[in-house]
């Protein structure tokens, strides 16, 4: 399995969530749309110029800027 970070992910790919290398309350804001340590995520499109991104989380979809994506290490996840 690969490790890289969250913006990094092609749509429709899934991945697991690493780490969260954020610190204070943007970690806090992290942690609240769900991505922490453990959580799944499939990303599900780019904005025209890659930003923001939009990832499934959770059961949700979430928008994140790419500035916040690329704090958030993910290890893509094998298909089988």
């Amino acid at each position: 399995m690969s490790t890289l970070t969250l913006d990094e992910l092609e749509p429709g790919e899934s991945a697991i969530v690493r780490n969260v290398n954020a610190k204070g309350p943007a970690r806090r804001r992290i942690a609240e749309m769900g991505l922490c340590a453990g959580a799944e995520v499939t990303a599900v499109r780019r904005a025209p110029l890659n930003d923001p991104i939009e990832i499934m989380v959770r059961g949700y979809n979430l928008s994140l800027r790419k500035a916040e994506a690329v704090n958030i290490l993910v290890e893509r996840k094998e298909a089988r």
